[in-house]
């Protein structure tokens, strides 16, 4: 055997040798774990496409992608606000990371299946008022995320109304007394309702069927409009809610565009899809070790008019060029 050979044979052995310590330490170690969150909304996961498309944008922005650095579980109760405990429970016992809710059924259902699990909340109102955190700033339990701003917002809305409809005298107000914020909300339209002289009437919607005698009391006390205040019983029953508006030709000002995109006049609301971009920043903290305790509650930057002149037109209402120029979004 040559000298050359030998070398040759054991320079042949030694990358043998590697080659197989190096398959044997890949096959010890575990597989690299990926990160889990769970979507979980009240609606349909189709309903607001543009939401969970503008949180995907937001995760792509922080550098995630699903499949390869992040999974993604999804649930949707589809309306039915009873299985939100059940699908909460569902997605706490796959043991994910991080919880993305939007609404505060939603909040109080996760919250409700898991006091531990960091919940990043895109569309909270009232987060104080409901339990749900201590403060904007500190808000000191597994919840934070985002505030909509619902109910502070409809004293704006009401200003928007008498600008659309000069002569307005009569508002039907809809809301729900057990909401927290709405008798805040209430009392702020009351205020500026006194400055533009129009009376307020304010029914309280508990039930579906509370929606068939609000409209019906309001034509035989001639209301010329309608507000609405944040309440998850007309958010599920918003098509049976706009039809009765439109069948009694009065204008629909609304705190969520979903109403507007189904037929209703106008909304007033922060911009949903910005609000569910910014959640994945709260996302991407969470991921890398911030506490949900810790991270302040942000409040809307973007908000959105969005106006319905298709229904404009059936209800025979003219929106004032000045209003129009002012919206968003404007369904043809």
């Amino acid at each position: 055997m040559t000298k050359a050979y030998a070398t040759k044979r054991h320079l042949i052995l030694l990358l043998t040798s590697a080659f197989f310590l190096s398959a044997s330490f890949a096959q010890a170690q575990p597989e690299q774990k990926i990160p889990r969150i769970a979507i979980l909304l009240a609606a349909g996961t189709g309903s607001n496409p543009s939401r969970i498309d503008a949180f995907r944008q937001g995760l792509r922005e922080h550098g995630y992608v699903e499949g390869r650095n992040l999974g993604i579980e999804r649930r949707a109760a589809s309306g039915n606000l009873n299985r939100l405990n059940e699908l909460a429970a569902e997605l706490v016992a796959l043991k994910v990371d991080v919880f993305v809710t939007g609404g505060n059924a939603v909040v109080r259902a996760v919250k409700r299946a898991s006091p531990t699990t960091p919940i990043v909340a895109a569309l909270m109102n009232d987060p104080v008022e409901n339990g749900f955190i201590i403060s904007l700033a500190r808000p000191g339990g597994n919840i934070t995320g985002l505030t909509a701003l619902g109910n502070e917002l409809s004293g704006k809305r009401l200003e928007l109304l008498k600008e659309i409809m000069a002569g307005l005298s009569h508002l039907l107000v809809l809301g729900n007394s057990s909401t927290p914020g709405s008798s805040q909300a209430l009392h702020q339209i009351e205020t500026i309702a006194r400055k533009f002289a129009v009376r307020v009437t304010y029914d309280d919607i508990k039930l579906p069927d509370d929606l068939e005698a609000a409209f019906k009391g309001g034509a035989k006390s001639h209301t010329d409009a309608v507000l609405l205040l944040p309440n998850p019983i007309l958010l599920l029953h918003e098509k049976k809610l706009v039809e009765l508006a439109i069948s009694n030709r009065l204008p629909l000002m609304c705190d969520a565009r979903e109403y507007v995109q189904l037929g209703g006049l106008i909304s007033y609301a922060a911009d949903a899809d910005d609000l569910f971009r910014r959640a994945a920043t709260y996302v991407d903290k969470i991921l890398k070790g911030a506490k949900p305790a810790e991270l302040p509650v942000e409040q809307p930057e973007k908000f959105e008019l969005v106006i319905n002149l298709k229904t404009a037109k059936q209800i025979g209402l003219t929106i004032p060029p000045n209003v129009l120029a002012r919206a968003d979004r404007v369904i043809r």
